[in-house]
């Protein structure tokens, strides 16, 4: 699904590691123009994108989104903080005109499934466009996001990762990262239940915002969790354009009622207000250690981490050793890498999604998807066949449109944020800062997991985590902080992040490579 390049000299534009206020300055002087912009983009999107697969569709009216924007500056209208910025949105996100498919062959009619076409953007997407945005197109993910890694089970097959392609790219949000990363687009919307925006964004060298639970509306994203773990986050090459990002996307709409908790808890000046190089001036900070999880690093990562903390040290925060050492809070864990707990709303969360396809969609509700569907969702050989064993999602299969039993999932969310707080609060900590992984990144093939330090954690918990390059390994695969806090502390966090971003400049760009 190729757009057509106008013939211009202005596509030689040079796109790569383009901020969105380089973008701003551009069009307010006339260097270029919205659409010179987007052809650019798709220019370079058209000579790399078959080596790195990040689209499952590119956007065919991206060049006229770009006019639009370009005509409107003309007429002296006042335009969004996105205006004319290229972006992407993960496949998984309502997008009017698009097959909504969840990655998976058996909702998209090209892959011999069926089409869902959705009545109305999601609202993140909504929003982007309302800003101005110009959406280049949507990004591939796993087979219903149901990956961490990689998305080998894409019906739009692997995605690869910019920075080197012998590396998984992390997932669900893989395409995302990828877009992000190569350039391709300057900032993407990425979503999270178990890893999908950190993971990608801290192997791809990326700034991510894993938002507090209920800060940005997910309803019309393809759930996994969207009772209780699913948000949607930013993926940029900078602190700033994160946060720009999300003060786009962040705050209440009726068309996800849980966002109410957010009014009142969203920075008055927003979340580029407290961005600040002296951010991490006496900062307390709280570092990795076995009482907040008992998986060792590896002697790389240390090093790595080490070297980090050193220079987070230099910054004049105080660091203080693992502040959860006698908590209790490793028993608060199931103790394999990733705790499903919240996930048993999945099936019940699937039937609320279908519905929002309307009257004349194919199927109108979880039970047909599941009639219809050649490979059940949940059947050990279906997408969701890890989760599907669960004796909560096997009672939920009986009637989708049932509240599941969310017991167990409010009692572990009461006691991971109960000592959480209690431990910041004991040890006067602002901040903790830690790997984002636990080893060296495993490899674009096979079914090695993503060593994640925080995932179960903090998805379960709600809180809000955002990660930034820290440098990288001796294999070049990137290396990676991510910075955790209380519930709708992401200004405090991006501004820490800001601090150690501008001090280290870590950020790796990738050296794309054309298929021979």
């Amino acid at each position: 699904m190729n757009a057509t390049l106008p013939p211009t000299s202005q596509t030689e534009i040079d796109v790569v590691e383009l901020t969105i206020a380089e973008i701003g300055q551009g069009l307010a002087t006339g260097r270029f123009t919205a659409e010179a912009l987007a052809a650019a983009s798709l220019a370079r999107i058209e000579m790399y994108e078959p080596a790195y697969n990040a689209f499952t569709f590119l956007n065919p009216a991206a060049l006229d989104e770009a006019r639009a924007i370009d005509a409107r500056r003309a007429a002296g209208e006042v335009l969004g903080p996105l205006a004319g910025v290229p972006v992407v949105v993960k496949e998984a996100m309502d997008m009017v005109g698009f097959p909504s498919t969840g990655g998976w062959a058996e909702l998209y009619s090209g892959a011999g499934g069926f089409d869902l076409m959705p009545l109305r953007d999601a609202p993140v997407v909504a929003r982007m466009r309302a800003a101005g945005a110009v959406i280049m197109g949507k990004t591939n993910v796993p087979a219903l996001s149901m990956d961490g890694a990689r998305t080998s089970s894409s019906w739009d097959g692997p995605t690869y990762n910019a920075v080197d392609r012998r590396v998984a790219p992390g997932a669900s949000s893989a395409g995302t990262a990828t877009a992000v990363s190569a350039s391709f687009a300057v900032v993407g919307l990425a979503e999270e239940t178990g890893g999908s925006i950190q993971n990608p964004a801290a192997a791809q060298s990326l700034v991510s915002v894993k938002p507090t639970f209920a800060l940005v509306p997910n309803s019309g994203v393809a759930p996994i969790a969207g009772s209780t773990r699913d948000v949607v986050g930013p993926h940029a090459r900078t602190v700033t354009d994160a946060a720009i990002l999300l003060d786009v996307i962040a705050g209440y709409t009726a068309e996800d009622q849980k966002t109410v908790a957010s009014i009142g808890n969203i920075p008055k000046g927003g979340y580029t207000s407290r961005l600040s190089p002296t951010a991490l001036r006496g900062a307390r900070v709280g570092l990795y250690g076995p009482g907040w999880r008992i998986k060792p690093l590896s002697e790389e990562t240390q090093s790595l981490y080490d070297r980090a903390m050193t220079e987070i040290s230099a910054r004049g925060a105080v660091l203080v050793e693992d502040p959860f050492s006698g908590s209790g809070f490793t028993d608060l864990s199931t103790g394999s890498d990733f705790d499903p707990r919240g996930i048993e709303s999945v099936v019940y969360d699937m039937d609320q999604f279908i519905k929002r396809f309307g009257a004349d969609a194919p199927v109108r509700s979880f039970a047909e998807l599941n009639d219809r569907a050649r490979i059940k969702p949940f059947s050990k050989e279906g997408p969701g066949g890890k989760t599907g064993g669960l004796e909560l999602i096997r009672e939920s299969l009986k009637d989708p449109s049932a509240i599941p039993n969310l017991s167990a999932f409010v009692a572990a969310r009461t006691a991971y944020l109960e000592c959480f707080n209690r431990v910041m609060s004991d040890n006067r900590l602002d901040v903790l800062i830690f790997p984002q992984m636990s080893a060296d990144l495993p490899p674009v093939t096979g079914e090695a997991p993503y060593p994640a330090t925080t995932v179960s954690e903090i998805n379960i918990a709600g809180l809000p985590g955002v990660t930034v390059p820290a440098g990288a390994f001796a294999s070049g695969a990137p290396f990676s902080l991510i910075l955790v806090g209380r519930m709708w502390s992401e200004a405090d966090l991006l501004a820490y992040a800001y601090d150690y971003e501008q001090s280290t400049k870590h950020r790796i760009t990738p050296e794309l490579k054309t298929l021979t």
